[in-house]
Order: C-alpha cells, then structure tokens, then sequence
C-alpha cells in the first residue's frame, strides 16, 4: 500500500512540474525569439518590400522580447510607413476568430506599404508559438506578459485591440473588440493608417 501511495505522489510532482513548464511557456521566458521561432518563408506577395517591412516580414511568427523599449525602437525604425498593431492572446476566442482578417491582409500587396506588428498580451510563449504555428502571420508579434508594452499605447483592458500609426509615428486611432469582417479592417487602415 505504501509503494502505491509513493508511486501516486511521484506521478503527481511530475504533473505539477510539467503544468508549471508548460505555463511558463517552456522557453524561459526572456529576449529573442520564441522557441517556435520564424514560421517559414516570406510570402513570394512581400518580395520587394521596402528594407523596414522587410526586416518584419523576416521575422513572421516570432516572439520577440525586449519590453517596451524593443517595442518603441521598432516604431522608430518604421516612420515612413503606417503601422497597424494587433494586440491578441491565443486564449482570447474574439482574437482567434479575427486573426485570418490580419493575415491574409498582411500577405496581400498591403503588406508592402503598411507595416504589420502583434502584441501577444497575457499569454505564455508554449500557447502563443503553437498559435502561431497554426495562424502563421508575416510578421512578429512583441511578448507582453506583464502589460508594459500595452502600456506604451494605452492598451489596458479587453482583448482584442488594434492600433493604428500614421507614417509620421503619430498614434491615429485605437480600435477596441474584433474586426466582424476583412473589408472593416481595411477599411480602418485607410482611414487611420492612411494606406
């Protein structure tokens, strides 16, 4: 009876360790890139895209680190172009079922006038890479766990969220909730993004 009750309480340390692994991410956390790492070629759509986008579109799928300054050099390093941000969470079900709008948008010949960016807001690296995996986008998306970057553009609160820069850097407009259709989302970014 005793070797029963040793072998139970071992399997369940094993279980708690992996649960905790695995909502940890399971890449430990930090800068860089998510274990998941890029999700593949650039779309042949993107070729020929200016240096900036293309520095993105290099970078589709990965999670990147950095915190809030990562996330403000790279808007620095995009005036010049619009920049549209999608702020989502793989757990967000109003996320996942806009997420096809922003890629196949991204993938069009949109995508080489207008740079694309995601904030991956209170999620763990293991979902959000497996997320990715399944929805590959062309771009990265800026790891939030802790909120900070939201923060750079007031975007505490509800998910989803996306955010519109004009080609100057100036913050244009935030949308709150999920696109219902591509040509809404479109529609937003010629208004705000001006593209």
């Amino acid at each position: 009876m005793k070797r029963i009750g040793i072998a139970a309480g071992a399997v369940a340390l094993v279980a708690v360790i992996a649960i905790g692994l695995s909502q940890a991410g399971g890449s430990g956390g930090g800068q860089g890139k998510s274990a998941g790492g890029a999700c593949g070629t650039v779309p042949a759509g993107l070729a020929g895209s200016p240096a900036a986008l293309a520095s993105l579109h290099a970078q589709g799928c990965d999670l990147l680190g950095g915190g809030p300054a990562a996330y403000k050099q790279r808007l620095a390093g995009l005036k010049g172009h619009p920049v549209v941000v999608n702020q989502w969470a793989s757990w967000c079900a109003p996320c996942r079922a806009e997420f096809p709008h922003f890629q196949r948008l991204s993938k069009s010949p949109l995508g080489k006038r207008v740079a694309f960016m995601g904030v991956d807001s209170m999620d763990n690296d293991g979902d959000a890479a497996a997320f990715l995996h399944r929805y590959p986008l062309p771009y990265p998306s800026y790891k939030d766990g802790d909120g900070k970057v939201s923060q750079v553009f007031n975007g505490v609160g509800p998910l989803p969220k996306t955010v519109f820069y004009d080609a100057t850097g100036k913050l244009k407009y935030i949308h709150v909730g999920q696109y219902p259709s591509e040509a809404a989302l479109r529609r937003d970014i010629s208004r705000y993004a001006g593209a």
